[in-house]
């Protein structure tokens, strides 16, 4: 099969240049993808052999464009964690069960474990790095630290982009509707309940910072 015909496809799966952390704090570290489990999967942990020639693919994650030789095989995944080494995406079940691999991908929710990467050359790929500002942790991510929904960590960047995806589309949902959209993103700690008061905490955050901002312009 040519490399090209493997990359045709809009690939999209319903999910279902970042600033480092400068905080010590472990809860920290966790809500930027930089926590204590961060360095025990330095590979993407796929199984996969030489199908093809390489390729050149040209990647914008984050807002900056990559240009790498990969195979055409070469899932999303590991192209951000084994290429580029942006482990704040986790590998996890490598079938797109767990949602501890969820990207945006042009504002959407994507399993990068299921996602080859040379499918998303001329998109927006945004990971965990790319989420904190200038100013530290965005509205998502803090709220995950002060309601201790970060736990072990190790689901909360693919939590955090889906809840991302979220709050862009729906600035005001309600328990039911966070739920639902966080259905793809499976966690063992938390039992959710405090995942769900973080969403609603950063959702209500991220409306008072809108209303601040119409404020000052007018």
């Amino acid at each position: 099969m040519l490399a090209d015909q493997r990359c045709q496809g809009d690939g999209r799966l319903p999910a279902s240049s970042g600033v480092r952390a400068r905080s010590k704090s472990a809860a920290y570290r966790v809500a930027t993808g930089n926590g204590v489990l961060a360095g025990r999967f330095t590979g993407s942990g796929e199984r996969r052999m030489d199908r093809g020639a390489a390729m050149k693919v040209v990647l914008r994650i984050n807002g900056d464009d990559y240009a790498r030789q990969v195979e055409p095989d070469l899932t999303l995944l590991s192209f951000l964690r084994d290429v580029l080494g942006l482990t704040g995406t986790k590998w996890g079940c490598l079938t797109g069960d767990c949602g501890a691999c969820t990207v945006l991908v042009d504002g959407e929710p994507v399993v990068s474990c299921l996602q080859l990467a040379c499918q998303v050359q001329g998109r927006q790929v945004t990971t965990i790095e790319g989420l904190e500002t200038s100013r530290g942790l965005d509205e998502v991510q803090a709220a995950f630290v002060s309601n201790g929904a970060t736990q072990c960590g190790f689901c909360t960047p693919g939590m955090v982009m889906s809840v991302e995806a979220l709050l862009r589309a729906n600035p005001s949902p309600d328990e039911t509707e966070i739920r639902e959209a966080l259905a793809g993103n499976l966690c063992r700690c938390t039992g959710y309940s405090k995942i769900v008061d973080a969403v609603l905490q950063a959702a209500s955050d991220r409306r008072s910072a809108a209303d601040r901002s119409s404020a000052d312009v007018s």
